[in-house]
């Protein structure tokens, strides 16, 4: 059975992987700032309260979180990190960094430490420049994973057959053609047909 103290206990722990506090966090799901503050929850002779299940949609929609990966940090005690290789987002376009199937290979990448996830080929890219403010800034790193599912909405990364790799939202994937958003409006949205594209995979983690 879970606990209120597992939720809550969760929850930070989801903020603090994206160098927020609890209240940053809310903030960043568009919910008052003091949501999840520690005088909301209740103990010390109160009952503690349970999130709702809005504010928890809310989360996982703003730091582009899957409900499976809350679960994870809800069920499990001391969340375990692996290492996953990393490159800057700029080199991810240099041949002999991906192999056909569009996952990490070849010499150059770094070992750094992510949050554990259940795809083994996952990756880490390191955002250069500030095309993707406000999301991404220069400096972020963003965990990637090859094998995640897909749905409009996700934030992903995408390699074009002509060397492009790119960080941008999923507006709309059909049979045959992809529609991208920008981060930065300052950037116009991308369009291109599916049989230009090498791989689409999905961000499922920041450290900010």
């Amino acid at each position: 059975m879970l606990s209120h103290s597992q939720i809550w206990r969760a929850i930070d722990a989801l903020a603090a992987r994206h160098g927020m506090s609890p209240s940053g966090l809310a903030k960043q799901a568009g919910l008052d700032p003091t949501t999840f503050n520690k005088s909301k929850r209740g103990g010390d002779g109160s009952k503690l309260r349970w999130p709702s299940t809005e504010s928890l949609s809310k989360v996982l929609a703003a730091t582009g979180s899957s409900l499976e990966e809350l679960v994870v940090l809800i069920t499990d005690d001391a969340p375990k990190t692996r290492m996953v290789p990393l490159i800057g987002l700029a080199q991810a376009g240099t041949s002999g960094y991906f192999d056909d199937a569009g996952f990490p290979s070849g010499q150059g990448w770094e070992q750094i430490a992510f949050p554990e996830i259940a795809d083994p080929q996952c990756y880490a890219l390191e955002i250069t420049g500030d095309s993707m403010l406000p999301v991404y800034r220069d400096g972020d790193r963003v965990l990637v994973s090859p094998s995640g599912s897909l749905r409009r909405g996700d934030r992903v990364v995408v390699k074009t057959l002509a060397g492009e790799v790119m960080a941008k939202q999923l507006a709309r994937m059909t049979a045959q053609r992809i529609e991208l958003k920008s981060f930065n409006p300052a950037f116009e949205e991308r369009h291109f047909a599916l049989s230009e594209i090498a791989f689409v995979h999905r961000i499922v983690w920041a450290s900010q």
